[in-house]
């Protein structure tokens, strides 16, 4: 899997957006290295630079420079929906007769192909196949026949699927969050400003303060002279559709989600993981650096209890936690490679045991996940090689056995190993001596919410929103394009 995309919008009184949102856009750098993006507005028009590449290579001091303006958006992208190219780069801008447009979008519409069939019926020319393209055309449409508000309430009410968006009109700045909130999107207050950003991170980058969440289905406006913003409920709904991955692996370990701060949710999941699957080994020790909070929370329970959940003698002090694999990062992500002989090398090429922590020991290992299955073999092997004795699998996070439709390019069914193969199966594949994943209960337990408020598709084959082939978690369908009530109501 790929990783999903990250939006900023800035609102200043005054100073220069440019320089805030490059920043930003580096502590979402996480969030997609593919191209970056910042569109700008003066007052007087609208100032664009967007790259292929990461952050820093997309930008120098004259692209900065050039880009005038006190309010503005950026993005870093992973490709999710469209091509690897600069067409699909954003933020995608356009102008139209009731002035100029840009947007930024985090996430995936199900229905992009059936707006754009639309829309090029009536004259619309598309550029890119990206859906953010569809998102932009429509909301411009809409503009024309009516005020800001009332136009987003429409876009929202025909597009179906995963966005955060951020979106500048003018020198008017924009965040909407999808009806289920699939997607994070979170407010903050600047010295002399706001900003709307994918992660709180990128706030904190700015020596801003969180205020809060975007709600699921809220429009937030802010002033064009940084000193507020204003608020709209615009679409609710019974339940929410939190992607629970933000919080096990994509999302930065410092920064809060929907009022959850990730890193502790890690530590709590790794609680948990040695509750339901604790067992006693010499050493526990995470995948770097995806693992190490889980370990360290699954390190820590250990400490209070056996395996069996009776209390620990005081003078047993449990399962050792240590960092048993050193990390070149000078070495790609794995499962970016594009074929597999490429990604088993980069594994070997990437992480280094250290035999003193696992020679003649037997070996907890502890990772986020398991997608394909060829990171944990190679790991299991490493070790073993190294003179473990025995290696154990935890993994944070439930089993991955569907493809993800919301924003996450996420391997196919049949490369997911988990898709056709029980955990004994998938033991037996790795080669580790045992293997086990958290539940999908105690991850609702510990981002204290129902299941059914958690996108939960890629681990049940379920999804929250009407996607062609699949089975729903919820009584959700498609807008019907042709009847346009459905927006237009108040």
């Amino acid at each position: 899997m790929t990783e999903k995309c990250g939006v900023v919008g800035v609102s200043l009184d005054g100073r220069s957006a440019a320089r805030p949102l490059y920043y930003a856009l580096y502590a979402l750098q996480h969030r997609g290295q593919e191209s970056a993006g910042i569109v700008t507005h003066d007052g007087f028009q609208q100032h664009s630079h967007v790259e292929m590449g990461l952050v820093g290579d997309a930008f120098d001091e004259d692209d900065l420079d050039g880009l005038a303006g006190s309010a503005g958006i950026g993005h870093v992208r992973y490709p999710t929906a469209g091509s690897v190219d600069t067409s699909c780069a954003q933020p995608f801008s356009v102008s139209f007769k009731s002035g100029s447009l840009g947007l930024s979008h985090n996430g995936n519409l199900v229905n992009a192909d059936e707006i754009r069939d639309e829309l090029a019926a009536v004259g619309h020319a598309f550029t890119s196949d990206g859906d953010t393209e569809v998102i932009a055309h429509d909301l411009a449409r809409n503009l024309l026949e009516e005020d800001l508000v009332r136009a987003v309430k429409r876009t929202m009410g025909r597009v179906h699927g995963s966005y955060s968006l951020t979106i500048s009109h003018d020198d008017t700045v924009l965040g909407v969050r999808d009806p289920q909130g699939n997607r994070p999107l979170c407010i903050g207050r600047l010295e002399d400003g706001y900003i709307l950003a994918s992660e709180s991170a990128a706030i904190d980058t700015l020596d801003g303060e969180l205020v809060r969440d975007v709600r699921p289905g809220e429009l937030v406006v802010l002033d064009d002279d940084g000193q507020g913003f204003d608020s709209y409920q615009l679409v609710e709904k019974e339940h929410t559709a939190h992607c629970f991955f933000e919080h096990v692996y994509f999302a930065r370990p410092d920064s809060v989600i929907d009022d959850t701060l990730v890193y502790e949710a890690r530590r709590n999941l790794g609680r948990k993981l040695w509750e339901e699957s604790g067992v006693e080994t010499d050493v526990v020790m995470p995948v770097p650096d995806s693992g190490r909070a889980f370990a360290s929370g699954y390190a820590d329970a250990a400490t209070e209890t056996t395996a069996d959940g009776e209390p620990r003698a005081e003078a047993d002090d449990g399962v050792e936690f240590a960092e048993g694999l050193m990390k070149n990062r000078y070495v790609g992500r794995t499962f970016i490679m594009p074929t597999q002989g490429e990604r088993e090398r980069a594994v070997r090429l990437k992480l280094n045991p250290i035999k003193s922590t696992v020679e003649g020991k037997t070996v907890t290992l502890i990772d986020d996940s398991i997608v394909r299955g060829t990171t944990s073999t190679q790991l299991v092997q490493l070790l073993k090689d190294c003179g473990a004795e025995e290696v154990h699998m935890r993994i944070g996070a439930p089993e991955i056995a569907a493809p993800c439709y919301m924003g996450i390019d996420m391997a196919t069914r049949e490369e997911l190993i988990a898709a056709d193969k029980t955990v004994d199966e998938i033991r037996d594949a790795i080669d580790a001596d045992s293997l086990a994943y958290l539940s999908p209960d105690a991850v609702a337990e510990v981002l204290e919410t129902d299941r059914i408020d958690l996108c939960l598709g890629c681990v049940t084959g379920e999804y929250p929103y009407d996607i062609e082939g699949e089975a729903t978690d919820r009584d959700v369908s498609r807008p019907d394009l042709e009847d346009g009530t459905l927006a237009a109501d108040d």
